[in-house]
């Protein structure tokens, strides 16, 4: 569940797509789970939280709002481009942002109460050392909790949208577009986390709903970015006819107006232990 390379994708990620991911995937996909593990905080011992991959705020939002307010709160990620969507939406300046890699955490050792991420670890390149700095930094007692999604057929707008533009591209599906359903075997994150030194912890995988206003809306959205970018490269103007099939296929299976599909993903827990 590693590699050599230390490069995280994510750092790359252009303005553009930053705006996009808030404006769309964040409401469709990570709205619920953000309401979900903002509720699973440790709120009594949250006195320092940490969140990684906090993107364009929408989980962070939920913490800051559940945690006491005297409570400090860090919101950090490696895309400088993602925090300054963030920072604009939520204008709070009791949160501390920081441009931090999950695989090198700026912190003491035990300085933390809570370590918060939501669908990040994906794409970090050395999972053994971000989880191994999760462990260092947090105090005994400490709470990790992060979510990684379930298998793409389990997510099935997803997997509608990419069934379909599959048969559009001239090669098959580049392996970095299977990173994002890349963490959904539960027998390898709870190996993780032991290596890092957790013994106490809980893996749920959890059903929750992905709803737009519009089959149309989402068929929409599911089409930018990603990998239909390797099929506008070589033919742009099937593009249009995707969205047309995927309309239809999404309406037929989860309705029209709202569309309402099933999502997937695993809600992970573990407790640093003395």
């Amino acid at each position: 569940m590693s590699d050599n390379s230390t490069k995280n994708v994510a750092a790359d990620l252009p303005a553009e797509t930053a705006i996009h991911y808030d404006q769309f995937f964040g409401p469709f996909y990570f709205e619920p789970y953000a309401i979900e593990i903002a509720n699973r905080i440790d709120i009594p011992q949250a006195s320092v939280i940490l969140e990684i991959a906090a993107g364009t705020g929408r989980i962070t939002r939920h913490i800051r709002e559940r945690i006491s307010p005297a409570a400090k709160l860090i919101a950090s990620d490696i895309s400088g481009d993602m925090l300054a969507v963030a920072k604009k939406k939520l204008r709070d300046s009791t949160i501390d942002w920081q441009i931090i890699d999950a695989q090198q955490l700026p912190f003491d050792d035990g300085s933390i109460d809570v370590v918060v991420c939501c669908f990040g670890y994906m794409f970090v390149p050395d999972k053994p050392k971000a989880f191994a700095e999760v462990s260092r930094v947090l105090k005994t007692g400490g709470q990790f909790l992060f979510t990684t999604w379930d298998k793409l057929e389990n997510n099935a707008a997803s997997f509608c949208a990419r069934s379909i533009a599959a048969k559009y591209l001239n090669r098959p599906v580049p392996a970095s577009y299977n990173l994002p359903t890349s963490m959904h075997d539960e027998a390898g994150i709870q190996t993780l986390l032991k290596e890092a030194g957790f013994s106490k912890m809980s893996i749920e995988k959890k059903q929750l709903d992905a709803v737009s206003a519009t089959a149309k809306e989402a068929a929409a959205g599911l089409l930018k970015g990603g990998v239909y970018d390797e099929i506008r490269a070589h033919d742009p103007s099937a593009i249009e006819e995707i969205k047309i099939k995927l309309e239809k296929e999404l309406t037929e299976k989860f309705g029209g107006a709202p569309m309402i599909a099933p999502m997937s993903a695993l809600i992970c827990e573990a407790w640093k232990q003395p």
